[in-house]
């Protein structure tokens, strides 16, 4: 009995992806996109909204040393301080209250319209170190 060797072999080839394939990864590459992003906006929204109630404290210590070394409460406390805040992309706009300052002094800080922090709501700092946040105010975590 002689056997042949058969020298045409069916290679099937399957290399890539198919079309199905690839439509479900894109399905859920994009419903995690969607769970992912108002999260990642949120968590920004609270770095930046952090990074100014930081500045206002460092305001209000500024305010208080300037004044222990000048003996009085006066608007010269208050310069450099204020304006626009952070400088570079500016978010909020820093004020004081009242004008001339006294020594019951507010530093309120106002989300800039037409940004990303625009509905953030105002966040305030006085002299007794009461923090608001729109109408909620305290000592602890009004801010977040």
């Amino acid at each position: 009995m002689v056997m042949v060797k058969n020298t045409y072999r069916q290679v099937k080839d399957e290399r890539g992806f198919t079309l199905i394939e690839l439509m479900i990864v894109v399905a859920i590459i994009g419903i995690l996109a969607a769970i992912a992003y108002p999260s990642y906006q949120g968590y920004i929204e609270r770095g930046h909204r952090a990074d100014t109630m930081s500045e206002l404290q460092n305001i209000a210590a500024t305010i208080e040393s300037r004044k222990l070394a000048q003996g009085q409460y006066s608007n010269a406390l208050l310069t450099g301080l204020g304006g626009n805040f952070p400088q570079s992309n500016s978010l909020y706009t820093i004020s004081f209250d009242p004008d001339p300052l006294t020594s019951q002094w507010t530093i309120t800080a106002k989300p800039i319209n037409g940004n990303r922090m625009k509905s953030d709501g105002t966040l305030t700092l006085n002299y007794q170190g009461l923090k608001c946040r729109d109408s909620a105010c305290g000592t602890g975590s009004e801010w977040r």
